[in-house]
C-alpha cells in the first residue's frame, strides 16, 4: 500500500516550528534582540538522519525566541491556527519542554524500496525537549488524542526505545513517535523511518555526521546561525527524477543569519574536484558602478567576463537550474530578457561578441520604467586594447545589419550612435497622394567617460548618466548597507531593488505572483537582495545572498 500522503500530523507535530521560525525571519524589521543567536552552530539531531539523506533543514534556536520579532502577533496567530486541528495547545502542550532545535529531515526516497508501489519518502521530524518527561506526555496526549479521533494505535520497543504509531484511516495520515534518551522527540511518517534514526544513532558509521562531505560543509558555518540547511546535491537530483549532464557539486549547505539590516542566507557548494574562480576576488565595489544610475532596478558588477561560461559559477549555474527546473535555457531567457532581445535585434551572441573581450571591471544595469515592458539598459567597461577591438567588432555589426554609426553631441560629450532610418507615412488629402517622412532611431549608443567605455540602449538612458553624475548606484544609501553585510574581498554583487523591479519580474516570471502570495509580508517587506561569491578554498563554492527590509 502507497502510504505517501500529506501527513498533516507529522506537519501539526513540528514542521509547525519550522514555519514560526521562518515567519520570524519574514517579521525581523525593526527589533534585532542581542540575545536572538543560536546555542549551538549545527544541529545535533544529524545523528539520526542517514548520511544518504536529500535534505535536512534546522531552527537552532527556540521558536519562542522569536517571539520578540513578531509584528501584530502573527507567529501566536501562526501557532494557533496550525494546530487547531489537532486539539494540542502549544502554550499547555508543547512550550513547556520544546529546546533549542528543530530539525526536519527527508531520510529515504523510498522506505520500502519497492518501486512497484510507487516513491515513499521518508520524513523525520526532530525536536529538542528540556523536559523529557514533560515531552513523553505529550507525545502520549498526541497519540490519544488520534485514537479518539478513530486510529489504531501500536505500541513496541525498539533497542530500548518506546515507539507510538497508528494504523490511521485511509483519510487520515500515518503517524509515528518516540522519545530518545535526554535529549530529542522524534515524529516521522512511518515506524521504519524511527527505527533507521536510532539504527543511525547506535552505528555512527551511518549517520550525516560520520560524511565527509557534511563534516567539511559544517566548517563552513558562520558563527550566529539560526537556521541550517543541508542537501546532498545528487541525491536531490534523483529525488526530482533528473540525470544530470553536468554534475560537479556534491553538496550545499546553508545558513541564515539575522543583521540589523536584513537577513543574510549565507551558502557554500562542496566539490571534490579542482575549481577556480571566474576572476580574482575584488576588494572594493568596481568603480564602473559610478555610471550606474541610482533609479537602476538590477545591477551586475564584476570583473572579467572573457571566461564567465566556462566558470565554475556558470556550471553551478547551470546544475542548479537543471535540478530545480529541468533546463536552465528558459530560465535564463526570461530573467534576462532585455540581453536576449538584444541579441536577438542586432545578431550577436553575447559570450563570443561582447563577453570575450571584457578582462577588466564591468557593470551592467537595467533601468525598469512603469510606462515601458522592455526596461532601458547600461553596459559599463573598463577600457583596455581589447575593449577598442570589441567596439570595432560591434561597429561592423551594426553595419551588417544596416545600421549607420554616427556621431552625437550631448552637454559638450562625444557619443557614438548606431541608428537606423526608417519610413513614416504622413496623413495627407487623398487628391494629392501619400506623403512621406525620415526618421532616424538610435538602436544603442556608447561613449568614453574617464577609464571607462558606456554603452546604452537609448538617448534619455545615457542624458541621465551625463546630467546625474553625483546620484550614481554607489552613492545610493539602500545600496550601501546591502554590500555592507557581503564579506571582502568577493567577486562582485547582483544588486537587484525589488521596489524598483517588481512589476518587470512579475512580468518575466509569472509564477512569482504566486510565491508573493504566499510570502505576503515578508515581499511586502522587501526593499532589496544582494547576491555575491566569496572565499577562496579551491574545492568550494561560497556566497551569500543579502536580503534588505523596511523599517530595518
Amino acid at each position: 500500500m502507497n502510504r505517501q500522503r500529506s501527513f498533516i500530523g507529522f506537519i501539526v507535530a513540528g514542521a509547525i516550528a519550522l514555519l514560526i521560525a521562518i515567519a520570524g525571519f519574514y517579521w525581523f524589521f525593526a527589533k534585532n534582540p542581542a540575545n536572538l543567536i543560536a546555542s549551538t552552530s549545527e544541529p545535533g539531531a544529524a545523528i539520526f538522519v542517514s548520511k544518504l539523506s536529500p535534505a535536512m533543514v534546522s531552527l537552532l534556536t527556540n521558536p519562542d525566541r522569536l517571539q520578540a520579532l513578531e509584528r501584530e502577533e502573527e507567529l501566536s496567530k501562526l501557532k494557533t491556527s496550525l494546530l487547531a486541528k489537532s486539539g494540542i495547545d502549544y502554550k499547555q502542550d508543547v512550550q513547556p519542554w520544546l529546546g533549542n532545535e528543530i530539525t526536519l529531515a527527508i531520510t529515504t526516497l523510498d522506505i520500502d524500496r519497492d518501486p512497484e508501489n510507487g516513491q515513499q519518502p521518508g520524513y523525520l521530524l526532530a525536536l529538542a525537549t528540556k523536559q523529557p518527561e514533560k515531552s513523553r506526555e505529550f507525545v502520549e496526549l498526541l497519540f490519544s488524542k488520534r485514537a479518539l479521533s478513530g486510529a489504531t494505535l501500536a505500541v513496541e520497543q525498539y533497542k530500548g526505545v518506546k515507539l507510538i504509531s497508528d494504523n490511521s484511516q485511509p483519510e487520515k495520515d500515518l503517524l509515528a513517535g518516540a522519545v530518545v534518551g535526554e535529549g530529542f522527540v522524534l515524529f516521522a511518517n512511518d515506524p521504519k523511518v524511527l527505527k533507521d534514526a536510532i539504527n543511525n544513532v547506535q552505528a555512527p558509521d551511518l549517520n550525516l555526521t560520520s560524511s565527509p562531505e557534511y563534516q567539511k560543509a559544517t566548517k563552513e558555518l558562520p558563527k550566529g546561525g539560526l537556521a541550517v540547511a543541508f542537501l546532498n546535491l545528487p541525491v536531490v537530483a534523483k529525488w526530482q527524477g533528473l540525470e544530470l549532464s553536468e554534475q560537479l557539486y556534491n553538496s550545499e549547505i546553508i545558513s541564515l543569519v539575522l543583521n540589523p539590516k536584513g537577513l543574510l542566507a549565507e551558502t557554500t557548494f562542496l566539490t571534490s574536484s579542482e575549481i577556480l574562480t571566474p576572476s580574482a576576488p575584488l576588494s572594493k565595489p568596481v568603480g564602473a558602478l559610478q555610471y550606474v544610475p541610482a533609479s537602476a532596478g538590477l545591477a551586475i558588477s564584476g570583473s572579467n567576463l572573457s571566461n564567465l561560461a566556462d566558470s565554475d559559477l556558470a556550471k553551478l549555474w547551470r546544475q542548479a537550474t537543471a535540478t530545480i527546473y529541468g533546463s536552465g535555457e528558459d530560465v535564463v531567457s526570461r530573467l534576462a530578457k532585455p540581453l536576449v532581445d538584444v541579441q536577438k535585434r542586432w545578431s550577436i551572441n553575447l559570450p563570443e561578441d561582447i563577453f570575450s573581450w571584457v578582462q577588466g571591471e564591468y557593470a551592467i544595469a537595467l533601468l525598469p520604467e512603469k510606462e515601458q515592458t522592455t526596461p532601458h539598459w547600461i553596459f559599463v567597461v573598463e577600457k583596455s586594447e581589447s575593449v577598442e577591438q570589441g567596439i570595432a567588432r560591434l561597429d561592423a555589426i551594426a553595419s551588417s545589419n544596416g545600421l549607420s554609426i554616427n556621431p552625437l553631441t550631448i552637454d559638450k560629450q562625444k557619443i557614438s550612435a548606431w541608428t537606423e532610418l526608417t519610413t513614416a507615412t504622413k496623413k495627407s488629402d487623398p487628391k494629392e497622394g501619400a506623403s512621406f517622412s525620415i526618421e532616424t532611431k538610435v538602436r544603442g549608443l556608447h561613449t568614453t567617460l574617464g577609464n571607462y567605455e558606456i554603452f546604452t540602449s537609448d538617448l534619455e538612458t545615457i542624458n541621465e548618466i551625463l546630467t546625474t553624475k553625483d546620484n550614481s548606484l554607489v552613492d545610493n544609501p539602500n545600496f550601501q548597507d546591502s554590500i555592507a553585510a557581503i564579506p571582502l574581498p568577493n567577486q562582485g554583487y547582483i544588486y537587484l531593488d525589488w521596489i524598483k523591479s517588481q512589476n518587470l519580474l512579475e512580468r518575466q516570471v509569472p509564477i512569482l505572483k504566486l510565491a508573493e502570495v504566499l510570502g505576503k509580508p515578508f515581499f511586502d517587506n522587501l526593499r532589496s537582495l544582494t547576491v555575491s561569491s566569496y572565499g577562496t578554498d579551491t574545492r568550494s563554492l561560497k556566497g551569500g545572498v543579502f536580503f534588505q527590509l523596511k523599517n530595518s
